[in-house]
């Protein structure tokens, strides 16, 4: 190859290298205006989203603060509408209060109405009788307002005096003397200036009294003792002059604890009560003489329910026939008996009812008379050929007979002796000696038991 065709393929391949180097330039220009226009898009990408979330951050915070200044003016509503109840139920409360103490009160608001309606013509009175010798209507005033004012300053203190407790009679003296001043100077004025009307002078001398008047029967004519209370007083001490006469001993008794405690240690009535107790041993009104007597009185009782154990059913049928056919007759507590040997009264076949029958001591005569004609019928039958028990054999079944007797209570049965000969397969008299027995101690045991629930109270 020549130098020339060297030098052409050179230029070629150098103006090859410079068309593709113009091309990767022109390619590497046109890539850096797409980064730099893409970049610039996304900037403004960028700019537009975060004005977005500006202008929605503020409009939230707008929202906000929009529901804020909501809320507090609700609140500042709520709370001037609670004030404004409030004063109203203030308001309310005040009208209320004052209308109960003028439902309450309504004397008093007469009295005051009446008061001011003769006290004001008094000083008016009182100011043209010294402003008519020449006195200043200043000094008049004042001077009335003296005499007026100084009557009710004393009535007012001697209240006060009153209320606490102290004497107030000196008080009273000097405001009704007050007054007559008032009064007097009232007359004198309206006497002289109108001679031929003394009933005005009367008139307003009775203005500057009648206000006090007035007043004092309201602070005194309303209080004191009842009607009740004066006969509660007067029953009181006849009450108590009663007691002295009745238990003069306790009473002495009682006078003596008095002057030896400290005064105002115990009042009369604990005195007295002390008194009794330490008299009596027992609570006021009660003595062991009375205690006694209850005692006594149950446990005769008891023996008059046992006393039906001894008498048959035909006596106590005769008694009661003879009380029907009485000249002088009462109803009977539980019907009309009937003529029959055989039929049973209605009162004979009630169970007996207290304390009594619920020791098994009872009436006994409340047994159907047939059942005991059977029940002696069958002792006698196994009775015959029989012997009668020893004191010893007796003693040794009293146990089993205290056993029966109380199986026969459980049953609502009284204690007889046919039943406790049945049970124990004995002789009817061995029966009716072990059921005195039994009875007897079951008395005594009831005795007790009172005695133990008396203490116990």
């Amino acid at each position: 190859m020549s130098y020339r065709e060297e030098r052409r393929a050179d230029d070629a391949l150098k103006a090859e290298q410079s068309r593709k180097n113009a091309e990767l330039r022109a390619e590497q220009a046109r890539e850096d205006r797409r980064l730099e226009l893409e970049t610039k898009l996304e900037a403004k990408k960028i700019a537009a989203e975060q004005k977005r979330a500006d202008d929605a951050a503020k409009a939230e915070q707008a929202r906000k603060d929009a529901d804020a200044k909501r809320r507090q003016e609700q609140a500042d509503k709520k709370v001037r509408d609670q004030e404004k109840a409030k004063a109203k139920a203030a308001r309310a409360a005040k009208v209320a209060k004052v209308t109960r103490w003028l439902n309450a009160n309504p004397v008093t608001v007469f009295v005051a109405f009446v008061m001011l309606a003769s006290v004001i013509p008094a000083v008016i009175s009182q100011v043209g009788a010294l402003g008519d010798t020449g006195v200043h209507v200043l000094l008049a005033a004042l001077l009335a307002a003296m005499l007026e004012g100084g009557a009710w300053a004393i009535t007012f203190m001697g209240k006060a005096a009153e209320d606490a407790g102290r004497p107030a009679g000196k008080y009273r003296i000097a405001t009704w003397c007050t007054a007559f001043v008032a009064a007097g100077v009232n007359y004198w004025h309206w006497a002289a200036k109108l001679p031929n009307a003394q009933w005005v002078a009367i008139v307003f001398a009775g203005s500057s009294l009648f206000a006090i008047y007035l007043w004092d029967m309201k602070t005194h004519g309303s209080h004191g003792k009842t009607r009740a209370d004066r006969k509660a007083e007067r029953e009181r001490r006849r009450h108590l002059a009663k007691r002295r006469k009745d238990h003069k001993d306790i009473a002495l008794e009682a006078d003596r604890l008095l002057s030896a405690l400290p005064f105002g240690a115990v009042d009369d009535e604990e005195a007295f009560a002390t008194a009794w107790r330490i008299h009596k041993g027992a609570e006021p009104g009660l003595s062991p003489d009375l205690y006694a007597k209850a005692t006594n009185a149950r446990v005769e009782l008891g023996a008059a329910f046992e006393l039906g154990e001894h008498v048959r059913p035909e006596l106590v049928r005769a008694g009661m026939l003879a009380s029907l056919y009485n000249p002088f007759p009462q109803r009977l507590a539980e019907g009309a008996p009937v003529l029959s040997g055989s039929a049973p009264l209605p009162a004979l076949q009630r169970a007996a009812k207290g304390a009594t029958a619920q020791a098994g001591i009872g009436l006994s005569a409340s047994e159907n008379p047939s059942k005991n004609d059977g029940e002696k019928a069958s002792i006698s039958a196994s009775e015959k050929g029989g012997r009668g028990r020893t004191d010893e054999e007796l003693e040794h079944l009293l146990p089993q007979a205290h056993k029966a007797a109380a199986e026969l209570v459980a049953e609502g049965k009284p204690i007889s002796a046919a039943g406790l000969a049945k049970q124990l397969k004995i002789r009817r008299e061995d029966g009716m000696k072990l059921r005195d027995r039994v009875i007897s101690e079951r008395k005594l045991k009831l005795v007790d038991d009172q005695a133990d629930v008396a203490m116990g109270a």
